[in-house]
């Protein structure tokens, strides 16, 4: 009688133990995933979604900007961008480059081929990150009064529906980090055309 009291009560003892150790693989699987350790690509329920457009005029000449953004990658990395850039392989007009974006709680990395243009266009394609699929451009056109930066890209999550709402919270984060790109561009772009003028 004893061993079948035990022999029932046993399952009661683990069930609990075996959700808490699913929640924490699964809470483990989350993180990795939120800081591009994982990458689940696995071309089931594909959906994509636009980037952008985000569209920035800039009071300088296209060559100026197209030197900032390219600089960091292709040049020597600034100290000051230690902690968002690191390029990993570097050629004479693409880098295999790492960005480091902070979100709540930790730091997405996101793993991308950088290819250059000049001094027309930047071209980004994800190779790591929290998503499967990203692709990216800056287009650098010459306006009346400077450069007209515009940025527009794709996003794609598998997964179907469930993947499309794990998009729509990366795409907000992503457009975020690119907007915040975009002014920094932009104040660096002009600070060094007054400088120069």
């Amino acid at each position: 009688m004893k061993t079948q009291a035990i022999g029932h009560r046993e399952p009661l003892v683990r069930l609990p133990v075996s959700l808490l150790a699913l929640g924490a693989l699964a809470g483990s699987g989350y993180s990795l995933l939120v800081r591009g350790g994982l990458t689940l690509d696995v071309g089931l329920g594909r959906r994509l979604r636009p980037l952008g457009p985000l569209t920035v005029d800039i009071d300088a000449p296209r060559e100026t900007v197209y030197d900032v953004i390219a600089s960091p990658y292709l040049g020597r990395t600034p100290r000051a961008l230690a902690g968002k850039l690191q390029v990993v392989e570097r050629g004479s007009d693409m880098v295999l480059a790492a960005h480091f974006t902070e979100i709540p709680g930790t730091i997405a990395t996101t793993l991308e081929t950088v290819r250059f243009e000049r001094p027309d266009r930047v071209h980004f394609r994800l190779v790591r990150g929290p998503v499967p699929h990203v692709v990216e451009q800056f287009d650098l056109r010459e306006g009346a009064k400077g450069t007209r930066l515009e940025y527009r890209g794709e996003l794609g999550t598998d997964f179907w529906q469930l993947g499309g709402l794990w998009g729509d919270l990366v795409a907000r984060r992503w457009e975020a980090a690119v907007r915040a790109s975009l002014e920094s561009v932009k104040g660096e772009a002009e600070r060094r055309a007054a400088s120069e003028s």
